[in-house]
């Protein structure tokens, strides 16, 4: 875990203009000292990222954000009072101590406070914005350990912080607050149903926008091996199909199958509570790819809950397509 001294060396380092590998609560996230173009366009180049992504800056409290933005409407106050520190981005008006750099040329931008010890006591210590996309190669399964992040990235980073496992396992939610009426833009730790539980009213959540924010690309969240979503009561006969054909099959076993016998070149059980199957999924698409497979086989949960965010991610991972 991190000590002191780490926390110490990577705000040396990200004042330097240096990339630090910090743990969050959602993943591990590749950091940069916000207000430093040249340090957040090296994010881009390590990451192989498209310099037309938004990147989120994270904070150190809810009391910072008028530093960082301009026009905070009340529903964003609400909506931070109740869920920072936590699993929840908000897009507001960019404030121009943030460079377009990170905005990807936008006139928003995405903020939101992690909820994890050492991220926040590495803000604290840094006294300034950090921007943190994903610490994976742009498009590939996000980190959940500091080992996630050694493997992908290497010598990339200047330097990893080590939090332990991540205890979400999936990124943040974003809602955009910019407009009339907030609406979610990408479903993640924070479920839908607690955001209208704190506004009073239903909001939309939807995967396209006007604004653009991290993990709108249409392959996202992707291991090497080919994604495959079916119908839960399908997934024993196209892994068993699929292997006849040559694959390498990973099964990722819904709850409902779990006594149901699979042939596949590796099956892996999938937890019957969300919280857990969030926490453990980035997990799993690792340990399938590192175990041989080429094809992947696996059926949405039920889109409540964070059952949401995990379909997006499954979606995302299998890109253009979606169901067989």
């Amino acid at each position: 875990m991190a000590t002191t001294s780490d926390i110490e060396k990577a705000v040396e380092l990200l004042r330097a203009g240096g990339l630090v590998a910090l743990p969050t609560e959602t993943v591990y996230g590749l950091g940069a000292n916000a207000e430093d173009p040249a340090a957040v366009t090296r994010i881009f180049q390590v990451k192989g990222r498209p310099a037309s992504h938004p990147l989120i800056v994270h904070i150190g409290g809810a009391e910072h954000l008028d530093a960082w933005v301009e026009d905070v409407p009340a529903t964003a106050r609400l909506l931070a009072e109740h869920f920072w520190p936590g699993p929840l981005t908000l897009v507001l008006q960019r404030g121009h101590r943030v460079p377009l750099e990170a905005t990807g040329g936008l006139e928003t931008v995405a903020v939101r406070v992690p909820d994890h010890p050492v991220a926040l006591a590495l803000l604290s210590a840094f006294g300034g914005g950090i921007t943190a996309p994903s610490a994976n190669r742009f498009g590939s399964v996000s980190p959940t350990t500091a080992d996630h992040v050694r493997a992908e990235l290497g010598d990339a980073v200047d330097f990893v912080l080590d939090g332990g496992p991540c205890g979400v396992g999936v990124e943040s939610t974003i809602v955009d607050v910019t407009g009339e009426t907030p609406a979610i833009l990408r479903p993640g730790g924070v479920t839908r149903e607690d955001i209208e539980a704190v506004l009073g009213y239903p909001i939309e959540a939807s995967s396209t926008s006007h604004v653009r924010v991290p993990g709108q690309h249409p392959s996202h969240y992707a291991p090497s091996a080919r994604v495959v979503l079916v119908e839960p009561d399908k997934v024993a006969d196209e892994a068993q199909l699929a292997q006849e054909q040559g694959h390498q099959v990973g099964v990722l076993l819904p709850p409902s199958l779990a006594d149901t016998p699979v042939k596949a070149h590796a099956v892996v059980p999938v937890p019957a509570s969300m919280a857990g199957y969030a926490r453990e999924l980035y997990g799993f698409l690792r340990e399938l790819d590192q175990r041989g497979c080429d094809l992947i086989v696996a059926s949405l949960p039920v889109e409540e809950g964070l059952g949401l965010a995990i379909a997006n991610r499954l979606r995302r991972a299998a890109g253009p397509r979606t169901t067989a």
